[in-house]
């Protein structure tokens, strides 16, 4: 997976996890398996109490509850493996690496999440059918209730360590704690006020409206991870970065076709176009070149290729033909971009040459018709003017 993280990423309010971190070298493997191993351990501890309290209390919602954790502890068992599996080395046959198995990690976690919650419903639903009278006892519910603060301490880690080292597969795991948190509440809740009115038991209820909210929680990570599996477009916020850093190159005056591609956490890569002065030295452009990749991958550990485009920079009827024909493309939307902009003269017509990128044209007619605007708009500015226009899609 990645390198090693700095301890120093730690919020200080969670003294005892920064702890436990540092100890494992805060490398992305060894935050995996401390992740893991903090899973297996609590979760097995509240499997044991909540099903002692189940059984002596007949309360099919406590004992549901305690099932749940055990599937927890069954997807801790995921966490560690797949942090040591997505740590594993690229290989011939994964050039890329293997970061993308904690997606995968996160899938299974969604899908044994929305299982538990269906299984729950379903136990509800037949207790509701056939309700039965469960066995009140305060020592059992306050032990109960205070099982909610480890999964309130579970969440917080989770979600801190998942800052830490940006992990959807920790985020999932974090939702699930706080799922619990809400259906144990919602279980002792249900326990205290079906002793005082035992007119109504409230049972079954309270345990269907927890396996719906169990079921939507698992619903939404499984799409998160499935955006990020078929590749979901990359944050404006890398975007910016990665194009504030190439545009501060010496010799750069423009960047466009800029692609990113996760194969993972610490598997991205990207590459992006650089548009240079064509008088330039083509040996201190690629110099230039090199230094930008370099300090691309330190600042945000993204091995990016840049291509450089010579442009003509100096020619001032060139920058008004591609001014105009910048504000016509503009004027359609103004997410549209264009680049790569040249002219040719011809005998009867002015070529003007470039390309546009766009986010809203999924097919080659949908592209074919955007050209045919632009091509009637610039005629109509002047009929000498013949476009020749390239679509692109603009990926981030």
């Amino acid at each position: 997976m990645g390198g090693n993280l700095s301890s120093e990423r730690f919020p200080p309010n969670v003294p005892m996890i920064k702890r436990l971190a540092d100890r494992f070298n805060t490398s992305r493997m060894r935050v995996g398996i401390l992740g893991g191993l903090i899973g297996v351990l609590c979760n097995l501890l509240l499997f044991g109490v909540k099903l002692t309290a189940g059984l002596l209390m007949a309360s099919v919602a406590i004992i549901s509850d305690a099932f749940n954790n055990l599937s927890d502890m069954g997807s801790s068992v995921v966490v560690l493996i797949s942090a040591k599996a997505a740590a594993a080395h690229p290989d011939k046959e994964h050039p890329f690496g293997h970061g993308r198995v904690e997606y995968i990690a996160s899938l299974i976690v969604a899908i044994i999440i929305v299982f538990v919650g269906f299984e729950l419903g379903r136990t509800s639903v037949l207790r509701i059918i056939t309700p039965e009278s469960t066995d009140f006892s305060w020592v059992l519910t306050i032990i109960l209730a205070l099982t909610v603060l480890v999964k309130l301490w579970m969440y917080r880690s989770y979600s801190y360590l998942a800052d830490l080292i940006h992990s959807t597969l920790f985020k999932a795991t974090a939702r699930d704690s706080l799922n619990d948190v809400v259906s144990t509440l919602a279980v002792v809740l249900a326990t205290v006020i079906n002793h005082f009115v035992t007119a109504f038991e409230l049972d079954g209820y309270i345990g269907l409206a927890v396996a719906v909210y169990i079921v939507f929680g698992g619903i939404k990570i499984a799409k998160e991870t499935i955006d990020l599996l078929l590749g979901s477009p990359p944050s404006k916020e890398v975007c910016d970065k990665i194009r504030a850093i190439i545009s501060s190159g010496e010799h750069i005056v423009g960047v466009h076709d800029l692609i990113i591609h996760d194969y993972g956490p610490g598997r991205i890569f990207a590459s992006a176009h650089a548009e240079v002065p064509a008088s330039d030295d083509p040996s201190a452009v690629h110099e230039c070149i090199d230094a930008l990749e370099r300090e691309i991958y330190k600042e945000l550990d993204i091995r990016i290729v840049l291509h450089t485009d010579p442009i003509s920079v100096d020619d001032e009827r060139v920058n008004k033909l591609k001014e105009m024909t910048e504000n016509i493309v503009g004027a359609l939307n103004t997410d549209y971009t264009i680049h790569d902009f040249r002219i040719t003269d011809g005998e009867n017509n002015i070529n003007l040459i470039f390309d546009v990128a766009v986010t809203d044209c999924p097919t080659d007619k949908d592209k074919s018709s955007l050209a045919e605007t632009i091509k009637k708009l610039l005629k109509a500015h002047d009929s000498k003017y013949n476009a020749v226009i390239t679509v692109d899609d603009f990926y981030g």
